[in-house]
């Protein structure tokens, strides 16, 4: 019975891990850091440094546009949509909040962040009429949240405050997500932790994790959540980017408990995790600047599928294909299970 256990065991790992990556292929090179992707239809959208905005076609690689958002040089680490408009919001102050028209790509500033100490980390769209956007916190340390309600933006109030030194990556733009019920941030720095804000009673709670936390670049930069209960964080110390002690870690409860997975098991630091859709949670994909990392187990183990260096950010376009970007490329990667 033990031998016939363990046959089964082994071939199950075979067949686990036995995904390859069947093609990749760069559909953009441009001088240009980009930190965050939009997939909408068949293009894939994304903004970066020098106020750049732009897409390319998935089915179509040689039909793709770029414009420029302000004639400064802006850095854009944020992008998100609705129905009919993108948003992307500059680092540093003063922040810039631009919509853009999808049809025309007129575009516009809607809101302007001029504390000095202004910087987004993240932009999320819950719905066309919901977004929330977070920032580093002023000296008084108090939650520093953007809300989008019915076409406007305005400042969450809130009593909340940070730990000293807690604040966010904007790696990705992947610390927010949500689902129908919450929706979570994730910080870092001295203290990483995770805000859950219930969409109902809009009470926000905060929950410790025990993930690399202490210095300002530790902690978790990215997180995914498949439903209310389930849900990932990446992330580690990008001035060690080898070092992978407890930097990834999963969540069974909506974030309460963390359970902290592969240490010392995985390839090191890394910036966004994204779940793959109608997976029930069990398939992820990972990136930092050095790896592409999978999951096929909820993220207990995790295997590097390709040495591939310099992406920042990934999404799924379907069950199969991935595209990624970072320094100065877009990629696609198709895989084959």
């Amino acid at each position: 019975m033990k031998k016939t256990f363990s046959i089964l065991f082994l071939s199950l790992g075979l067949w686990v891990f036995s995904q390859q990556i069947e093609s990749f292929n760069t559909i953009l090179n441009d001088k240009i850091s980009i930190r965050a992707l939009e997939v909408d239809g068949e293009k894939v959208w994304y903004s970066g440094t020098d106020s750049k905005l732009g897409f390319v076609d998935l089915r179509n690689f040689k039909n793709q546009k770029q414009i420029r958002l302000s004639e400064m040089k802006l850095q854009f680490r944020t992008l998100a949509q609705d129905k009919n408009s993108f948003y992307a919001i500059n680092i540093e102050s003063p922040a810039y909040f631009f919509k853009i028209d999808k049809k025309d790509l007129k575009s516009e500033i809607i809101f302007t962040d001029t504390v000095k100490t202004a910087f987004y980390d993240a932009l999320h769209f819950v719905n066309d009429k919901l977004a929330y956007s977070f920032s580093d916190a002023d000296k008084d340390h108090m939650l520093k949240l953007a809300v989008y309600r019915k076409g406007r933006w305005g400042m969450l109030k809130s009593a909340l405050q940070l730990n000293n030194g807690e604040a966010a990556f904007a790696a990705s733009n992947t610390n927010i997500t949500s689902t129908k019920k919450y929706l979570w941030i994730a910080t870092g720095g001295k203290s990483s932790r995770i805000l859950r804000l219930n969409f109902k009673t809009e009470e926000i709670e905060i929950f410790n994790t025990p993930f690399i936390q202490g210095e300002s670049s530790q902690g978790m930069y990215s997180i995914d959540f498949y439903d209310d209960q389930f849900g990932v964080a990446v992330g580690g110390d990008y001035t060690k980017q080898a070092a992978n002690i407890d930097n990834i870690a999963t969540t069974h409860d909506g974030g309460q408990t963390w359970q902290i997975q592969a240490s010392g098991n995985n390839a090191g630091y890394t910036t966004c995790v994204k779940i793959k859709p109608g997976s029930n949670g069990k398939e992820i994909i990972s990136v930092g600047d050095q790896h592409i990392s999978y999951s096929f187990d909820s993220g207990k183990t995790w295997k590097k599928i390709s040495d591939e260096k310099g992406f920042f950010v990934c999404s799924w376009i379907d069950r199969n294909t991935v595209v990624l970007a970072g320094k100065d490329r877009i990629s696609v990667m198709t895989l084959k299970f």
